[in-house]
């Protein structure tokens, strides 16, 4: 490989790189089975709080 094309491919990965860095996230942050639990019993309380007052 010549020292142009080398140097021509460095530049496109580190381009490719950093627009991948900038682009929005495609997935969510993963959350444990504990973690919804919790918070499907927290959101079950507060609705059964409101619906009472």
């Amino acid at each position: 490989m010549n020292r142009r094309k080398k140097i021509q491919q460095l530049l496109k990965a580190h381009a490719k790189k950093a627009s991948a860095k900038l682009a929005p996230k495609k997935k969510s942050t993963y959350v444990s089975k504990a973690d919804r639990l919790k918070l499907a019993t927290e959101s079950a309380e507060a609705s059964t709080v409101v619906s009472e007052s």
